[in-house]
């Protein structure tokens, strides 16, 4: 039987329907007993009179459990003295699916009633909160809306392996795993993979993929085990085009989540979507300096000076916001140190930048150097040449002009939603203390 969603409830008026989903609460009260059963797009509101004719019903409702699963069939009737959508199920069958045996270890609807690690170590209760369905909702309708736009400018969608024989792009901070009788190690990006797609004449490609880093960071915004969102584009010239294309596909992802979830994320996470004008405003790295120590008094540490670091892009974020009024920031001209060797340079300034949103980094997007020449003299520069041989052996054929990005899945929804950390919007966290459940 195809299940009836409790949002679409009202379509089956005077009808007999069968539901199925969780006991969210159960009042056993002298003459009536009442259920509320949730699905994950609402609550219905189950009565049941206590008489002689109801006599098995109320025994089964009597020996019923919170948290249980039910199959109830009945009749659905309009009663204006419900406050649950002014509707009610009177049922002739309940069946007990699946039982809750014991006192839940946490009030998962309250997540202020237990600390985070309890909640994590209870991922599979913690999840049952209605924030936590409707963030994954919201999360799925982002990703939607950013894999239609793509596919719909001819992207290519790609499967990279994530086991590979050598330390990928600088040999840090990745999984070493033993492979049969050789080491190998986990991807912590698809970045050679999406430019080998560009050297096959693939054009666009895109991946929504698994990426794995061996950072020993305790952040609220890194993860060892995360979902990346990556885009690799053939013939794109210059770098504003690149930050165009990412302006034009954030504003569709944010579009649609705003026409289906508006209302439903300002009621339950206080946030009000905004969909950003363009162009995103884009500013130089040394103009960052100039404008942090004059309005704020702030000088980049010396270890940290070429690039960004968590506390500058806290405070270019609030001078975007008051400034223009706008969420999002291009931060472009790195040090060449600091930034990758594959990245395209011109007079010695990566052609990249870093898109900030709400004070944190979400994307470094970059053109490439697809010349075999000139890339070989990067790799060497960074002193990768011999581990990246692989790597440069698919520029030695022809390579078109090309750049791309990435975004964190989980960090972008974090941002989305302000939630605290990571921890909290990932299905289940991994982190260098974290691997269960």
């Amino acid at each position: 039987m195809k299940k009836i969603y409790f949002k679409n409830l009202k379509e089956y008026k005077s009808q007999e329907i069968t539901i199925e989903g969780f006991v969210d609460s159960l009042r056993d009260l002298q003459y009536v007993q009442f259920l509320i059963i949730r699905d994950t797009t609402g609550k219905i509101q189950v009565t049941i009179e206590k008489n002689e004719e109801n006599s098995r019903l109320n025994e089964i409702v009597s020996n019923m459990t919170v948290e249980s699963t039910v199959k109830i069939t009945g009749i659905l009737l309009e009663n204006e003295k419900v406050k649950l959508n002014g509707i009610e199920l009177i049922p002739n069958n309940i069946i007990i699916t699946s039982k809750c045996f014991d006192e839940l270890p946490l009030n998962y609807k309250d997540s202020k009633s237990a600390l985070l690690d309890t909640r994590l170590n209870y991922r599979f209760l913690d999840l049952r909160n209605e924030k936590n369905i409707l963030m994954f909702k919201v999360q799925t309708c982002l990703m939607n809306a950013i894999r239609e736009f793509v596919i719909k400018k001819n992207f290519i969608e790609i499967h990279t392996p994530k086991i590979i024989s050598t330390a990928s792009e600088s040999g840090a901070d990745v999984f070493e795993i033993k492979y049969f009788d050789r080491k190998a190690y986990l991807a912590q990006s698809p970045q050679f993979y999406k430019q080998m797609a560009m050297c096959s004449g693939f054009e666009n490609v895109f991946e929504i993929a698994p990426v794995f880093r061996a950072e020993k960071s305790n952040s609220y915004r890194h993860a060892t085990d995360f979902t990346g969102f990556d885009v690799e584009i053939s013939y794109m010239e210059t770098l504003d085009e690149l930050m165009d294309f990412e302006e034009d596909l954030l504003i569709t992802g944010l579009t649609l989540v705003k026409e289906n979830y508006e209302k439903e994320i300002r009621d339950l996470f206080h946030v009000e979507v905004i969909i950003p004008t363009k162009p995103f405003p884009r500013i130089r790295l040394e103009e960052v300096y100039e404008i942090l120590e004059k309005e704020y008094g702030y000088k980049m540490n010396y270890e940290d000076v070429g690039d960004m670091n968590a506390e500058s892009e806290k405070l270019v974020s609030k001078y975007i916001k008051e400034k223009y009024g706008h969420e999002f920031v291009f931060i472009t001209d790195f040090s060449a140190k600091k930034r990758a060797f594959y990245h395209k340079r011109e007079n010695g300034i990566p052609q990249g930048a870093d898109l900030i949103w709400k004070g944190c980094e979400i994307t470094t997007l970059a053109l490439r150097e697809h010349r075999y020449t000139i890339l070989c003299e990067q790799a060497k520069e960074k002193g990768l040449d011999k581990d990246v041989k692989f790597y440069l052996e698919f520029f030695k054929y022809g390579c078109p002009p090309h750049g791309g990005f990435g975004l964190g899945v989980d960090r972008i929804t974090m941002l989305l939603l302000e939630m605290a950390s990571l921890k909290e919007t990932m299905f289940l966290f991994r982190g260098p203390s974290r691997i269960e459940p």
